[in-house]
């Protein structure tokens, strides 16, 4: 087969989007029948199926017991400023970025919230800060996988143990497919949509006991809305982390939370859904390696996330390109994927390199991987012969 001609197979799953992801293998609305619509969240069912999503995340994340888990409103988003609003302002904050969400929380650290002594720590878009330079006696912002760079922390061993500051962790994109140092990390957010596919709008929050007692002896200066206010009376407010959220949840969104992490248990837990991360991620490297037109836009192996994967296109032809041609011809390949039915939502995100993000996480199965790589080059090739009749 040349490069050009149509391949034979296709994944039986386009779905490789970053966010929303990919549903479970075999997922169906059947399996959500269940759900407690039209009843109260404070019921006692209600209640106990929230219980049931939180310890079943503890479980499954191996989350310490004397850490709190809470469901809470606006996806991660919502849950990383609930703790930036709720926690920062005690100490000096060293933040972290490379890429576009680190981005946002720098602009509502330094903008919104108007803190004075604060230090980021930047690097390009395929790099890494300098992780030795991080002040530890400040709290620390970071996000553990760049999901618009496809780069992510390589371990925990830059964090230490007897660090003074708070480590403040967006984990999106990250929980569910890699290893996240519990000792290492004070505060931890996600959302349901990544690794497992879930449906959006709700976020999890994860406190430390070092972030609880942060909480209850620091006041921030300025007023917090009724959304973030997670102390009543110098105390936690503990209901949030049982189950007694803070806003109404949709308990169909829950039920969906819960099918993903039956999934997720019954195939073995964490370990299995890093395993196939990995496997999925072994594929497009593969593929990577023998395909002169593209390579990785994360530069070093070690901070190579398994789940956003993000490619550039180095053809010379291509890089000889504006930058916003660039794009457009990035662009041109996921809208001719999309429309073949073969890979949805798969351009890079706006602000970054032009190039295609492919989603390679636990849903994901290994043979649409495979399936999907022959179709990358036949877009490729027909973009590219587009161009020179162009």
């Amino acid at each position: 087969m040349t490069a050009t001609e149509r391949p034979a197979a296709r994944p039986a799953n386009p779905h490789f989007s970053s966010g929303p992801c990919a549903k479970r293998p075999g997922w169906s609305l059947k399996n959500l029948e269940k759900a407690l619509v039209g009843r109260s969240h404070r019921s006692k069912p209600g209640k106990a199926r929230l219980v049931e999503a939180i310890e079943k995340t503890r479980t499954i994340l191996g989350v310490p017991a004397d850490y709190k888990i809470g469901i809470v409103p606006a996806s991660d988003t919502g849950a990383v400023e609930m703790a930036l609003w709720s926690l920062l302002g005690a100490r000096g904050v060293d933040m972290l970025t490379w890429e576009s969400f680190g981005e946002g929380w720098v602009t509502d650290v330094v903008k919104q919230l108007k803190l004075k002594d604060v230090r980021t720590l930047k690097a390009d878009y395929g790099k890494i800060p300098n992780l030795a330079e991080v002040n530890f006696k400040n709290d620390v912002v970071f996000t553990w996988n760049g999901t618009t760079s496809g780069v992510r922390s390589p371990n925990g061993d830059w964090i230490p143990a007897d660090r003074e500051g708070l480590t403040i962790c967006d984990a999106t994109s990250a929980a569910f497919a890699q290893d996240l140092p519990w000792a290492k990390l004070d505060v931890v957010t996600f959302s349901w949509q990544k690794a497992l596919g879930g449906e959006a709008a709700h976020g999890i929050l994860i406190l430390s006991p070092r972030a609880v007692e942060r909480l209850e002896t620091y006041k921030p200066e300025w007023p917090l809305p009724k959304i973030f206010r997670m102390t009543k009376g110098g105390k936690l407010i503990d209901g949030i982390f049982k189950g007694e959220t803070i806003n109404t949840p949709s308990m169909l969104c829950v039920e969906d939370y819960l099918d993903a992490l039956n999934w997720a248990e019954s195939i073995g837990g964490l370990k299995t859904l890093i395993g196939r991360a990995d496997a999925n991620t072994a594929v497009i490297a593969e593929w990577v390696q023998r395909t002169p037109w593209v390579d990785f836009l994360a530069e070093d192996v070690a901070t190579r996330s398994n789940t956003s994967v993000c490619i550039k296109i180095v053809d010379p032809t291509i890089t000889a390109l504006s930058e916003d041609d660039q794009v457009a011809f990035a662009k041109k390949i996921a809208d001719m994927l999309d429309k073949e039915g073969v890979a949805n939502d798969i351009a890079g995100y706006r602000d970054a390199p032009a190039g295609l993000r492919i989603w390679a996480g636990a849903t994901i199965e290994v043979a649409d991987m495979t399936a999907l790589m022959p179709w990358l080059d036949w877009a490729f090739a027909e973009a590219k012969a587009s161009l020179a009749a162009a």
